[in-house]
């Protein structure tokens, strides 16, 4: 982007934004995480998640024509790209499309399960990647240490949580935070509206992992108990932790960005996150207005 012109802001922001949509998209490692931590299905989450994700993509998209739009040198148009141009990299990318279509394709029609559908994508992954010659040794064995790695980081994650979970039951802290928030007289949606305002402030200093960890124990009881959906508010949660990805002063991804883009101020990209967080708010608020933007496809293939 910076060899196209593009300002430091967008172009920084624009990543770090869209960085987080893999925390949405499926597959996600936060769902997995919230379906170990409430013993909810991760299908349904995995689907719950496939439209919210669209419209955050739609969100980011609507933000970047309303920054260009503004400061039309902050993302210079490029040349005319013509259809016949356009085709041959469609067509390159058909092999990529075809596999995400089996594995979430197959999971719809009942063919296999998400599990099934996990290790089917990933055989037709690494047979495409033979295929195309890109499968080194190297490489082969850089993504089984990947692998390994993350698969010890979820398992410690759990053996976390299965200490804590036990821990707060005992206490009864859901339980006594709940009734707190409870007799405030709130109602259902001024407790939501306190446990998004308390996501937000601990995005400023928290990785989202750990947020997941910590809260999710305290929160989903509560949320239970006024009557909300888990799989939507999951699909809340998870937004809330992709906005404390961007969020200063410890986002994540913002940090991550800094790491490459060495010759841009820090303050220069925190001042760019600010309308792809605006962009989130709102789209947090549409699902939040109408839960069904998450639920429509898992009650189609689940219930």
């Amino acid at each position: 982007m910076k060899r196209f012109g593009y300002s430091d802001a967008l172009a920084t922001e624009a990543v770090a934004a869209g960085g987080t949509l893999g925390f949405l998209i499926p597959p996600s490692t936060g769902f997995v995480l919230y379906a170990i931590l409430t013993e909810e299905s991760i299908g349904q989450l995995f689907m719950a998640g496939i439209v919210p994700g669209l419209l955050l993509t739609a969100f980011f998209m609507f933000t970047v024509a309303i920054v260009t739009a503004r400061n039309p040198e902050a993302g210079p148009r490029g040349p005319a790209i013509s259809f016949a141009e356009r085709m041959p990299a469609l067509l390159r990318a058909f092999p990529l499309l075809a596999i995400i279509v089996t594995s979430i394709g197959g999971i719809y029609l009942g063919v296999f399960t998400p599990v099934e559908a996990a290790g089917i994508g990933a055989g037709l992954i690494i047979l495409l990647a033979l295929a195309m010659g890109k499968l080194a040794w190297g490489v082969l064995g850089s993504a089984i240490l990947y692998t390994v790695r993350t698969t010890a980081m979820l398992y410690l994650i759990i053996i976390g949580a299965s200490v804590l979970n036990p821990f707060l039951a005992l206490t009864h802290v859901p339980a006594t935070l709940g009734e707190s928030l409870t007799s405030l007289g709130l109602g259902a949606y001024g407790v939501l509206f306190m446990i998004v305002v308390i996501y937000l402030v601990l995005g400023m200093f928290m990785d989202g992992l750990a947020m997941l960890v910590v809260t999710i124990p305290i929160f989903f009881p509560i949320m239970m108990d006024l009557g909300f959906d888990p799989i939507w508010f999951g699909v809340i949660a998870v937004i809330l932790i992709e906005m404390g990805m961007i969020t200063p002063p410890v986002g994540l991804n913002v940090f991550v960005v800094k790491s490459v883009a060495h010759d841009v101020p820090m303050m220069t990209i925190f001042r760019g996150v600010l309308p792809f967080w605006f962009a989130m708010a709102g789209c947090l608020l549409v699902i939040i207005v109408f839960p069904q933007i998450a639920l429509a496809i898992p009650e189609a293939m689940f219930r």
